[in-house]
């Protein structure tokens, strides 16, 4: 094997696997090794007893981001990803009884925003076009493009960006322009917490991602977020991509200012010219690297929050529920602040279930349901929680809830739960603080140049790709990842 012309990459997320192609195709011999017996990351899947699960992002938000990115690797998405479109985005519920549902159908939408509040539809429709602005200018030139050099990101144009984009303004504040309703304020905010922020403090900029939602569409891949996976692990291996389950990575092996390759804990040491983690950065950094130090400054950044996910299989399907359910506890704003300042969970707290099966029946057997809750809740930190009294707290809460809404018969049909707590996250995918939505938060100062660089500062062959580098979380943006990680590796490896 060529070392030269040989690249290593630890992870078969959506960014291992994306860039992985990228590399193939340029004549690269890659080699994967995966810590787990199965691919994908977060964006994995769990079938027992004929009920699927997805473990990670349940929404495919953003197609457009998708389109570009399969179409470099010369693939069209479209015929890749069979999806459902979603007539209801989702149907959020608050605990006064008020329902409000996301729906693509204008004169439903219209009445629903009409009835709480005179005048807000044609708010909303000028909410949304700004939105959507900022999410076209910020993938034109912030969160698409590779900014290698200080002076690239910090110089007069970017900064006239920057305040285009409203990043100084926090969204809270920016949504009262629109709304007075609070209903209203938080149906178009709360969607922050898809990448792990806290809502009352994400910058206006995020009002992006409502925005892309509403004007894109929402869907809902033929066999889940998981068939993506499947894609992309097929088209890899097609192009010779090698991929080693079960092999975890216990040391980036160094020399100098530069890495020679991977040990497993097998003790399998494998060579290679360049690697690329795809692992959780802030692990990376603090447990297969040398310098603690560099570790030690990453572990100083502002973390996203966790969630509780309690994966259910019930024999017996809940119609009421639309694919993507929302519940906003009267207690929203205590919540956020319980989980982002206390690192903790509420006792009544908000939370969000999937029902799959509404648009896609295989993801249970006939007449049965399949639903993943997902309540948001603090990372680990320094404070000592017993997150399965937490588990047991939160179950609870959300059967209540759901008595409420009428589903009152959910523990007599319920076959077997699977939870993932936020100890599960860093065990099972080496997540730091088992911060679900990928571990680094996103803020101004962790954003573009001053996000963790997409190449090792002292190792020149070392690179990163996923949600802790430049652009950031969430399934697009890891996307976006793996095509800058690859032009820059293609260009600097031909300068050479």
């Amino acid at each position: 094997m060529n070392a030269e012309k040989s690249a290593i990459v630890i992870g078969t997320g959506i960014g291992g696997l994306t860039t992985a192609i990228y590399l193939a195709q340029n004549g690269y011999q890659v080699k994967i090794f995966e810590k787990n017996a199965t691919p994908g990351g977060r964006c994995g899947q769990i079938i027992r007893e004929g009920h699927r699960f997805d473990t990670g992002a349940t929404i495919l938000l953003m197609p457009e981001i998708y389109r570009r990115i399969f179409g470099t690797l010369g693939l069209d998405f479209d015929e890749c990803c069979i999806r459902h479109p979603l007539p209801t985005l989702y149907k959020i519920h608050y605990d006064d009884g008020t329902e409000l549902e996301f729906s693509t159908n204008q004169k439903h939408f219209q009445d629903q925003l009409e009835r709480l509040e005179k005048g807000s539809y044609q708010k909303a429709l000028l909410y949304i076009r700004s939105g959507y602005k900022f999410y076209e200018l910020a993938i034109a030139k912030l969160l698409g493009r590779n900014f290698t050099d200080f002076f690239q990101f910090a110089n007069l144009k970017n900064m006239l960006l920057l305040i285009q984009l409203k990043t100084y303004l926090r969204h809270q504040v920016y949504i009262k322009r629109f709304f007075k309703h609070p209903h209203l304020r938080t149906a178009f905010t709360f969607q922050n917490i898809y990448v792990g922020q806290n809502p009352l403090k994400a910058p206006a900029l995020f009002a992006m991602i409502p925005a892309a939602e509403l004007s894109e569409g929402s869907f809902f891949p033929q066999g889940g977020m998981f068939s993506i996976t499947n894609k992309l692990v097929s088209v890899a291996q097609n192009l010779g991509v090698k991929i080693f389950f079960s092999q975890p990575v216990v040391k980036i092996n160094t020399c100098k200012n530069r890495v020679t390759g991977i040990t497993t804990s097998s003790g399998r040491t494998t060579d290679g010219g360049i690697v690329i983690a795809n692992a959780d950065l802030p692990y990376v950094y603090r447990d297969l690297l040398p310098d603690k130090r560099r570790s030690a400054r990453i572990n100083r950044l502002k973390f996203s929050c966790s969630a509780i996910v309690l994966h259910w299989a019930l024999d017996k399907e809940y119609t009421g529920l639309q694919h993507h359910n929302v519940f906003i506890s009267d207690q929203y704003r205590s919540n956020l602040k319980t989980i982002f300042n206390k690192q903790s969970l509420s006792a009544k707290p908000s939370f969000y279930i999937h029902a799959p099966v509404r648009s896609d029946p295989t993801a249970a057997p006939q007449g049965q349901d399949t639903l993943s809750v997902i309540i948001p809740c603090g990372h680990m930190g320094s404070k000592k929680i017993d997150w399965n009294i937490l588990k047991e707290n939160a179950r609870m809460a959300v059967i209540n809830r759901l008595k409420q809404q009428g589903f009152d018969d959910i523990q007599e049909h319920l076959k077997f739960e699977i939870s993932y707590l936020p100890q599960t996250w860093k065990n099972v995918f080496n997540l730091s603080r088992g911060a679900t939505f990928g571990s680094l938060a996103h803020n101004i100062f962790q954003m573009g140049y001053f996000r963790p660089h997409n190449r090792h500062p002292f190792y020149k062959n070392l690179y990163f790709t996923g949600g802790g580098t430049h652009p950031g979380n969430g399934v697009p943006l890891v996307l976006l990842s793996a095509r800058l990680v690859s032009e820059r590796i293609l260009k600097e490896m031909n300068d050479l």
